[in-house]
């Protein structure tokens, strides 16, 4: 079976989180194909990846908004709109729920020049229209130059090539799935989503906290993503995710329960759960496996790292990972300085298995997340976890309904410094706590998240796919 695997941000140009996730599932499937359809914001990364790419990788295709913006208008547009595809156009405009397939025809069967329309008087038209009835009161500028910011990424690459593929596996929503639609459409072949967070809600809180967005059309913005989503929502043959409540705010955006499945995130559990504990030298040792990214929320791990040393002396903090934001990055060094805290290590990039004996027990501060693999790794390896209450990290700490083993760690809410530094204080206070809550870790991993029962289920989805269809390979 040849797959193809649509793919936004991540693998294969950055290290860890899905790209982790996504080299070892492709590693896991040698009886399969794979075609990586990848989605990048700067062309400058173009052919710059950071994975060796395993031997069943067959083809990559790599598309970047901001190619995007050097398509050229050729010409003033000729082409004469149906009422159809004028209905369709305005819905778009609009973010309500067009149909693709008219939109489909228009960029990638009939390919209509992105820049041609969104200079024509079609648009201007349309434009006007809605704003008369939705936005009277707010200034036309920025009503056309954000349409036009919403609409350009998407009409470009409704025009992409497309390449064949037997099946079109979208690992996330946005950009991903209209391509994943796209691939569906064009080659009539059949479309699966597996969410590893909830794409359209971590949109939602980027643009509530973004300042590039002009405020009066954050709600616009926010309603993009969600049309988005309702695409692939709508046409998928199967949609998975990674922990319940995931499903559950999937189905509560629109999705068709008969569609949602869970699976969970699974680990090499033999790989990691021989690591020996720490030897006890007077220091209590947290790792916090991570990217220096804002979504992650280093500062606030920093904050509450600089209170718990007030109580705690004998505390160390290594932080493992790689740079996902340079900017933020220094500002992450910075503040360490300005805190005069010795005791935090920016280690890097290092290989987890070797460096977690050196540890006692693990942090994560994101602001969002869905199920991380560095919890999973943590508790194979028996160290207790202190995480925020995002994604599932509550289920994991806790455990579902079924679970018989007990507390593995604590949570606290996002960005809040008193909790964090209180959580860590007390892991910090009891070794017979952090090797009991860590060995309920490990039996968690073992019974419910290891990778071999992954793959199981994901080898099950696209059996799936071939029962009903057929093979029918290309």
């Amino acid at each position: 079976m040849r797959i193809c695997l649509v793919l936004e941000g991540c693998y294969p140009y950055v290290f860890g989180g899905v790209s982790t996730w996504m080299h070892q599932y492709i590693n896991q499937m040698q009886e399969h194909e794979f075609v990586l359809w990848v989605i990048g914001a700067n062309a400058e990364k173009r052919g710059k990846f950071v994975y060796e790419l395993p031997e069943n990788v067959v083809e990559v295709h790599e598309v970047f908004l901001d190619d995007a913006l050097q398509v050229k208008e050729k010409g003033k547009m000729s082409h004469i709109f149906s009422e159809k595809e004028l209905e369709s156009l305005s819905e778009l405009m609009q973010m309500r729920r067009p149909d693709w397939e008219t939109l489909f025809s228009l960029y990638h069967d009939k390919h209509l020049n992105p820049m041609a329309f969104l200079k024509s008087e079609t648009f201007l038209e349309l434009l006007i229209k809605i704003c008369k009835e939705q936005y009277p009161y707010i200034a036309f500028a920025d009503a056309f130059h954000t349409m036009r910011s919403m609409l350009l990424p998407v009409l470009y690459l409704m025009g992409s090539e497309v390449p064949e593929a037997d099946v079109y596996h979208a690992i996330c929503t946005g950009y991903g799935g209209l391509l994943a639609c796209l691939g569906g459409y064009v080659h009539k072949k059949d479309v699966l989503l597996t969410e590893h967070g909830i794409y359209t809600r971590e949109r939602e809180e980027e643009i509530i906290r973004a300042k590039w967005v002009v405020p009066s059309f954050k709600k616009q913005w926010i309603a993009f993503f969600y049309m988005l989503s309702d695409m692939i929502y709508q046409r998928a043959f199967r949609v998975t995710c990674l922990f319940t409540n995931a499903m559950r705010t999937q189905i509560q955006m629109g999705c068709a329960p008969g569609k949602c499945r869970v699976i969970e995130n699974g680990i090499d559990y033999d790989r990691l759960s021989g690591i020996p504990l720490k030897e006890e030298d007077g220091w209590v040792d947290i790792g916090a496996v991570v990217r220096l990214a804002p979504i992650k929320d280093i500062k606030t791990m920093i904050y509450a790292f600089f209170e718990l040393s007030a109580h705690v002396k004998n505390v160390r903090l290594h932080i493992m990972g790689g740079v996902d934001d340079e900017e933020y990055a220094q500002e992450c060094y910075e503040l360490v300085k300005q805190l005069k805290l010795e005791n935090i290590i920016f280690t890097g990039r290092v290989d987890i298995v070797k460096y977690m004996e050196k540890l006692d027990f693990t942090i994560l501060t994101s602001i969002s997340e869905g199920q991380p693999l560095s919890v999973l790794e943590s508790f194979a390896a028996r160290r207790p976890c202190v995480t925020t209450d995002v994604g599932c990290c509550r289920e994991l700490l806790e455990g579902k309904e079924e679970d018989v083993y007990g507390k593995a760690g604590y949570y606290v809410a996002p960005m809040y410094r008193d909790g964090l530094a209180l959580a860590m204080e007390k892991m910090c206070e009891s070794r017979s706590l952090r090797l009991r809550m860590g060995v309920n870790g490990q039996n968690r991993v073992n019974k419910y998240y290891r990778h071999e029962r992954m793959m199981k289920e994901y080898k099950k989805l696209y059996g799936e796919v071939e029962t009903a269809y057929g093979w029918n390979r290309i």
